[in-house]
């Protein structure tokens, strides 16, 4: 029997015994109600209009709708589809397109049409490219900066394969904030994502860390990260990697339940209460960062602009 046909008894998931994928049944803290606003739809006019993707829609997140209503939004680029295919992510895999030249110039506008002052940039993974995609990162930076006053750039990029001259090419470029997802524990890897490596994840963490220390005439590169849980790690584990992200340098942390976007993706193991949430978050706190954001709804992007410290 395939190990993602699944239902939810209690807390946890269980194999369906009729051998079809039922999505689960959620535990009253997960349901969120469906809303629809004016502000959605201009959110989704805007991007429809000039052919941009946002990871709102490709990973299918349960916020996308609050986002949207609130003139906010994601921006997915270097197409809308990854040279991997992590088993707990909804983007598709598949040929890839060369990068569009003219992107970045649409995700300024846009964004400035959405009266953006935080602009969140992240991409799937290129492999294919000889920079990894990283100077598709710059080019979105520039144009935000060249096109609106004092805007907030906070970038979530793949680990570049761990490529020190895409890695820096990134830095230089200054975001304010720069996010890269170590995602899961150290025994889960092989499992959740295939084509990445946790030492690789928290040595780019470390890097950009080095790099974005305040210094005269530049202001403080924040260094963000974020985890889902629910996939069967333990608390050891959870305790540890947070441990790992401190040492390496990150001070912005989110966390979040893990939800299975489609029948092909890895089933949920198990869905924590909002209570555990509260108490990682203080645990988190007690380890150090600046700020902690731990919920069942918590995104590495959700509310992104209330995520940064104000100093």
């Amino acid at each position: 029997m395939p190990a993602n046909d699944s239902i939810e008894t209690g807390n946890r998931s269980e194999a369906s015994s009729s051998g079809g994928w039922k999505r689960d049944r959620l535990p009253s803290w997960l349901r969120m109600p469906l809303a629809s606003s004016a502000s959605g739809h201009s959110t989704a006019g805007a991007l429809q209009q000039r052919s941009l993707h946002t990871i709102c829609e490709e990973a299918r997140c349960p916020n996308r709708n609050h986002c949207w209503s609130r003139g906010t939004a994601t921006f997915l680029v270097l197409g809308d589809r990854c040279t991997r295919s992590c088993p707990f992510c909804s983007v598709r895999g598949g040929p890839v397109s060369p990068p569009d030249p003219d992107e970045p110039r649409r995700v300024a506008e846009a964004a400035v049409e959405l009266g953006l002052q935080h602009v969140v940039v992240t991409s799937v993974n290129r492999d294919d490219l000889p920079d990894q995609g990283s100077g598709h990162f710059v080019r979105c930076i520039d144009e935000l900066r060249d096109r609106i006053r004092g805007v907030k750039v906070e970038v979530l990029t793949p680990d570049f394969r761990g490529r020190e001259a895409d890695i820096d090419r990134v830095i230089d470029a200054r975001p304010d904030v720069f996010n890269h997802n170590i995602e899961t524990v150290p025994s889960l890897y092989l499992k959740t994502r295939p084509g990445a490596r946790y030492q690789r994840s928290l040595d780019l963490l470390s890097r950009v860390a080095a790099a974005g220390e305040p210094a005269e005439g530049r202001r403080r590169m924040w260094v963000k990260s974020g985890l889902m849980l629910g996939l069967g790690e333990s608390s050891e584990e959870v305790q540890s990697l947070l441990e790992d992200l401190y040492r390496a340098g990150v001070r912005i942390v989110t966390i979040g339940q893990y939800l299975q976007p489609d029948r092909d993706s890895l089933p949920v193991v198990e869905y924590i209460h909002p209570d555990q949430f509260e108490q990682w978050r203080e645990i988190g706190e007690q380890i150090g960062f600046s700020m902690v954001f731990s919920g069942p709804f918590v995104r590495s992007s959700y509310m992104a602009d209330a995520q940064v410290p104000l100093s």
